[in-house]
């Protein structure tokens, strides 16, 4: 991080702790106010699918990856990484309209 982000990332925090930004304007300063992107079992992929009532083909095309690897996710033979893992966490906490 540069001298200049630091200094940003500083005066965000300073801010946001007397209540003069909002935690989203935070974030549009500080990477380290980004809430961290979990993680899945295989349990919580077939749950949060299942949850959703959808099946593995139509589950991947919402996250634009195979039916194949859906199944590998949920026999815990492969892990979704990267953007995949966003999606995942931006569907389950608001839901396939928001990426449809």
């Amino acid at each position: 991080m540069s001298k200049i982000q630091e200094t940003l990332s500083e005066m965000a925090k300073d801010l946001y702790s007397v209540g003069g930004i909002d935690k989203t304007t935070l974030r549009r300063f500080d990477i380290n106010a980004l809430p961290p992107v979990p993680n899945y079992t295989a349990t919580q992929i077939a749950a949060l699918r299942h949850k959703l009532g959808l099946s593995q083909s139509v589950f991947a095309a919402y996250l634009n990856v195979s039916d194949r690897a859906v199944k590998k996710w949920e026999q815990g033979e492969a892990k979704p990484t990267g953007a995949t893992l966003k999606l995942l966490s931006i569907v389950e906490n608001k839901g396939l309209d928001v990426i449809a």
